[in-house]
């Protein structure tokens, strides 16, 4: 598919205009399966949860193009940054689309209590639009028990935190929101996203080095 002006980039994929009111999503190493993440999303869009429309991206599409809508407004990251935003309201409207996501019955799997996990909602990966939030980058999706959903997104956030950085302060108050009623977080959620963040090729050595330490923030939030 003919792609238009380069309008983002993320760790592993790049965003083209793709059309009016369309953009496209192009993996640059060729990995992954829009086909099958578009589905996904259009699965959960059909239950009520906030995410883009998506389409095919053309009969000689490779898999790894994402159509989808083109979505006007800050992230929610962007927001915070901006003063437009308060570090707990964002940690709070994370809980609230972990909580909404976990309400719509799985795709695929007939494991009793699976549920469609995000497995990388943060910040970045809200966009703030005049209708409310919608939830991008669907391409760690899974399904299974919510607890590691829980996990993952709280050990996002605590790795910036326990970094020290600019952004330290801000990710604090949002894992303190983020777990103000933690009951959705397990062990073994926080167990399996601590491991596979430690063995996330994309990580930095710093941002794995940082993980014991965020370990013991949500610990700490658990007490």
């Amino acid at each position: 598919m003919r792609t238009g002006r380069l309008i983002g980039a993320g760790r592993t994929a790049d965003v083209y205009e793709a059309g009016a009111g369309w953009v496209l999503r192009r993996d640059r190493d060729g990995i992954g399966d829009a086909v099958a993440e578009g589905a996904l999303m259009e699965h959960v869009r059909a239950h009520g949860y906030p995410v883009p429309r998506v389409r095919p991206g053309g009969p000689h599409a490779p898999r790894t193009d994402l159509v989808m809508e083109r979505l006007s407004g800050p992230t929610m990251l962007r927001a915070c940054l901006d003063g437009a935003l308060t570090p707990r309201d964002a940690g709070g409207t994370l809980a609230r689309l972990l909580r909404l996501l976990h309400e719509v019955p799985a795709y695929r799997s007939t494991e009793p209590g699976a549920r469609v996990l995000h497995l990388d909602l943060h910040p970045d990966n809200v966009i703030l639009t005049t209708d409310g939030p919608r939830v991008i980058d669907w391409s760690n999706a899974e399904e299974g028990a919510p607890g590691l959903d829980w996990g993952t997104s709280a050990v996002i956030l605590a790795q910036v935190a326990a970094d020290g950085g600019p952004m330290g302060e801000p990710a604090g108050v949002m894992l303190a929101a983020l777990l103000a009623d933690p009951s959705a977080l397990t062990p073994e959620g926080l167990a399996e996203a601590l491991r596979r963040r430690a063995a996330n090729p994309t990580m930095s050595r710093d941002e794995v080095a940082v993980l014991p330490a965020a370990e013991e923030l949500i610990r700490s939030h658990l007490r």
